[in-house]
C-alpha cells in the first residue's frame, strides 16, 4: 500500500474535524439567538438528504443493492441514534455549556466505541498483549476524565485574548461575552450528562454502521437514507416536544439558515459518507480517534469570537480524556501492525501453494496461479478485516 493510500483516512478524518468545528460554533450562535434545537435537527437533515440524494441516485444506480426489511430496520435505528438522539442531546448540552466543553467531553467517543465494539465482538481482547492493556487503560482514563469534567467545574481560567476581546470596547465581543455568561453548577452537570448521552448514541451509530455497510455497501445511498429517515423521526420528536407551535419553525436568510445548511450539507451529508468510507477501511475505533483536533479548533474559535469562558475542571478533564484517547489509538495502531505482519507472512505460503497445484495439471483440478492468489488474498482480507 502506497503512502497516498495510507494517508487518505488520516486526511479525511482531519478534514472532518474542521467541518465539525465550524458546525459547533455556528450552531452555538444560532441557539443563542433562540433557534429550537429540535427544529434545527429537522432542517439540518432535510438539507443533508436533499444535498446528497442526487449524487447517490446517479453515482450508485448500478451498485445500489435492493432494500430488505432487515437493512431498513438497521437504517431506522441508525437514524434514531444519529440524527435524533445524538444531535438533540448534543445541541441541548451545547446550549448549556458551550462548544469547547462539549467538544472536549465528546472525546470520550473512542472509549465508548471500543467498549461497544468489545460487547458486540467486533474487537478481540487478549489481556496478555500490551496493545489490549493500552486500550483498556486508555478507556478507563478517558472515563475518569469525563467524570472529572462532569463533577468538578473549578475556577474560571483567565486567558489573555479573552480579556482583550471582553474589554476592547467593541459592542459585538461584549455582547458575545455576556451571552457566554457564567455557567451554573446545574447547567454544568446537565450539559455534561446530555453530551455523554449524545456521545454514547454516536458510538452506537459507529458500531451499527460498520455492520450495516456489509449488507448495504452503497455509502452515499446509505447516508441519504439515514438523513431522510432521521428527518422524519426528528419531525415527530419536534411536534411532541416543541411548545412554541408554528413560530418555532420560522427561518429566514439569517444565521439560523446558515447553521442548518452548513450542518446539513457538511457535517451530516458529507460527513456521514466520508465517515462511512473510513469506517469500512479502518474500523470504528480509528474513525473516532481524531476528535481532539476538533476540540483545539473550537477552543481557539470560541475564545476569540464568542469570548467563551473556560474552567479548570474542563481543562483537567480534557487532558485526561486526550491521554486516554491516544492510549486507545496506540493500542489500535499496534493491532493493525500485527494484522499487516500476519498477512505478509501468509502470502509466501500462498505462492508455494500455487506452485504445488500448477505441478499437478494432469489431475484435472488445476486452477491458474493468479486465480488462487486472488482467492487466497480475498480470504485474508475477510479474515483480517476490522
Amino acid at each position: 500500500m502506497g503512502f497516498v493510500e495510507k494517508a487518505k483516512p488520516y486526511v479525511a478524518m482531519i478534514s472532518l474535524q474542521f467541518g465539525y468545528a465550524g458546525m459547533n460554533v455556528l450552531t452555538k450562535v444560532s441557539l443563542n439567538q433562540g433557534m429550537s434545537h429540535y427544529v434545527l435537527v429537522v432542517y439540518r437533515h432535510a438539507f443533508a438528504a436533499f444535498a446528497v440524494a442526487p449524487f447517490a441516485f446517479f453515482i450508485e444506480r448500478k451498485v445500489r443493492p435492493k432494500m430488505t426489511w432487515p437493512v431498513f430496520w438497521q437504517i431506522f435505528v441508525l437514524a434514531l441514534l444519529g440524527p435524533v438522539i445524538d444531535q438533540n442531546f448534543y445541541y441541548a448540552g451545547l446550549k448549556l455549556v458551550g462548544p469547547t466543553f462539549s467538544c472536549a467531553m465528546s472525546n470520550i467517543l473512542p472509549a465508548l466505541t471500543f467498549v461497544l465494539a468489545v460487547i458486540f465482538r467486533m474487537e478481540k481482547m487478549d489481556m496478555k498483549k500490551v496493545r489490549c492493556q493500552a486500550k483498556v487503560a486508555g478507556t478507563l482514563v478517558t472515563v475518569a476524565g469525563a467524570m472529572l469534567m462532569t463533577l468538578y467545574k473549578g475556577p474560571l481560567m483567565e486567558l489573555a485574548w479573552t480579556k482583550h476581546s471582553s474589554h476592547g470596547g467593541a459592542e459585538a465581543p461584549a455582547a458575545a461575552a455576556a451571552a457566554a455568561g457564567e455557567i451554573s453548577g446545574r447547567d454544568w452537570f446537565l450539559g455534561s450528562l446530555f453530551v455523554i448521552i449524545a456521545t454514547l448514541a454516536w458510538a452506537g451509530l459507529f458500531v451499527l454502521q460498520t455492520h450495516t455497510m456489509k449488507q448495504y455497501p452503497a455509502q452515499m445511498s446509505l447516508s441519504t437514507l439515514i438523513c431522510f429517515v432521521g428527518m422524519i423521526q426528528a419531525v415527530v420528536v419536534t411536534l411532541a416536544m416543541e411548545r412554541r407551535g408554528a413560530s418555532a419553525w420560522a427561518i429566514g436568510f439569517d444565521m439560523n439558515l446558515l447553521a442548518a445548511a452548513y450542518a446539513g450539507v457538511v457535517t451530516s451529508g458529507i460527513a456521514y459518507y466520508v465517515q462511512g468510507l473510513v469506517i469500512q477501511k479502518t474500523g470504528p475505533v480509528f474513525a473516532s480517534a481524531f476528535s481532539p483536533l476538533m476540540m483545539i479548533i473550537v477552543a481557539a474559535i470560541g475564545s476569540f469570537i464568542l469570548a467563551e469562558k473556560i474552567y479548570l475542571g474542563g481543562v483537567l478533564g480534557a487532558v485526561l480524556i486526550v491521554v486516554g484517547l491516544y492510549s486507545v489509538l496506540w493500542g489500535k495502531h499496534k493491532e493493525t501492525q500485527e494484522k499487516e505482519a500476519d498477512a505478509k507472512m501468509a502470502l509466501p505460503m500462498a505462492s508455494k501453494g500455487d506452485h504445488d497445484v500448477d505441478c499437478n495439471e494432469a489431475s484435472g483440478v488445476v486452477r491458474s496461479s493468479s486465480d488462487r492468489r486472488g482467492l487466497l488474498l480475498l480470504l485474508l482480507l475477510v479474515k483480517f478485516d476490522g
